[in-house]
């Protein structure tokens, strides 16, 4: 391209980074994790439409630093998915990326060497065989959508998609959503304002016309025709939590008055917590009650958990992290998560009498 005095002015270097196409063909899905994707969609969407009366779940860290340890978190977690299948259907957080409220660490796609060398290749691929090997396990993996180009190199493997509360209100992330292949929530404003989702899942459910990139990094025009599984997460807000039935209701007010799905998910971290991770386990046993007490559309529950708890700062010496505890929000350690879940298994049993 011609200099220019007018262009890249604040542009330090650009490094090509290999296509969506030679990263997939490189990591190529297998029968058997085809299968893990489209059987986990397939459940998702039944639960969503309500011909499927079990409790969704996603689980999982705050967010991916280490393959080793989110493949340890990935076979505890089949086990106990394996074990609860009759009442529970339970996704796996697998995040790799991180929207940041000022700067900090990215996620693994960004920096996967947790050093500042933003070496997203390697992030790319060591998300991609992370997906792969964890839906060999039989496991479903959920993540957030934060950078339009991300689907193109891992999509194919996730089973349960959000945009997440900064971004829920972009037209870029809705015109994305549109065109994703597996089921969407849309969070909450940060701020706590559900109306934002809300708009999300409208625009999300209808065709779009935008540029985006082919599977051969080629600028193109992506033209979707809408995601009909797109739903609500209520995460909280600045001013508070939003699970407890009152403000359900409200959203679910909401949700009628703009035409769209009624079900909703609440996640029990961020706002609903008070960023407090101790506080997760009172969100999630009082949603669930709600659930069981007789309110049919709230249909999942979200869980920031870990193999061990709380979180810790990113030092320059990683010899010095401690083991499976997480670098970005504070997480439920395996401990807890598994009671929480046992215990939602007992409290669906009215619900779900029988394997589905």
């Amino acid at each position: 391209m011609q200099p220019s005095a007018t262009r890249d002015v604040h542009i330090e270097s650009m490094q090509p980074l290999t296509t969506p196409r030679a990263l997939v063909n490189s990591l190529p899905i297998t029968p058997a994790v085809e299968r893990t994707v489209i059987d986990g969609r397939e459940q998702v969407r039944r639960v969503l439409n309500g011909e499927d009366p079990r409790l969704l779940l996603i689980v999982g860290p705050c967010s991916i630093h280490s393959k080793e340890l989110a493949l340890e978190y990935a076979g505890r977690l089949k086990e106990l998915a394996q074990e609860l299948s009759d009442r529970l259907l339970i996704v796996m957080r697998v995040y790799f990326e991180k929207p940041r409220t000022t700067v900090g660490w990215k996620g693994l796609i960004y920096d996967p060497h947790l050093d500042d060398t933003f070496d997203i290749e390697a992030g790319l691929r060591t998300a991609r065989s992370l997906l792969l090997e964890i839906g060999e396990m039989g496991m479903y993996s959920g993540t957030e959508f934060l950078d339009p180009v991300v689907p193109q190199y891992l999509a194919g493997l996730i089973t349960w998609g959000t945009i997440g509360a900064r971004t829920t209100e972009s037209q870029i992330h809705r015109q994305m959503a549109s065109g994703l292949s597996m089921p969407v929530g849309f969070k909450n404003g940060t701020d706590g304002n559900a109306q934002i989702a809300v708009d999300a899942m409208l625009s999300a459910r209808s065709p779009h016309g935008f540029l985006g990139m082919d599977g051969d990094g080629q600028t193109a025009l992506i033209r979707t025709t809408g995601n009909p599984d797109g739903h609500l997460v209520l995460r909280g807000g600045n001013a508070g939590p939003n699970f407890g039935a009152e403000a359900i209701a409200e959203a679910k007010d909401r949700l009628g008055k703009a035409g769209v799905r009624s079900q909703l998910m609440v996640d029990c971290s961020h706002g609903n917590s008070n960023k407090d991770h101790t506080q997760q386990a009172r969100a999630f046993k009082d949603v669930v009650s709600q659930k069981i007490s007789g309110d049919r559309d709230i249909i999942g529950v979200m869980l920031e958990s870990n193999l061990n708890e709380g979180n810790q700062r990113l030092c320059e010496d990683l010899s010095q992290l401690q083991y499976g505890v997480s670098i970005t929000d504070a997480c439920i350690g395996w401990q807890e998560t598994d009671q929480l879940l046992h215990w939602a298994y007992e409290a669906m049993s009215d619900l779900v009498a029988a394997p589905v």
